[in-house]
């Protein structure tokens, strides 16, 4: 389980990377403020996530399962 839960963290930081260069691509170009909006709440979202799976990771590491 602990397996899983690793390589679905990492599944979602690489989300959050790409999130953030299309939110950094959008600020460069001009693009819309909504847009940029919606991609730093969908970072943020995802941010939380990755961390909550790293926490379970080591939750799961530590309890020997």
């Amino acid at each position: 389980m602990s397996t899983f839960i690793e390589i679905l963290a990492i599944i979602v930081m690489v989300a959050v990377v790409f999130v953030l260069v299309r939110g950094l691509i959008n600020m460069i170009r001009g693009g819309s403020g909504n847009t940029s909006n919606k991609l730093m709440q969908a970072r943020v979202a995802l941010q939380f996530v990755a961390i909550v799976l790293i926490v379970l990771a080591l939750w799961y590491s530590q309890s020997g399962s």
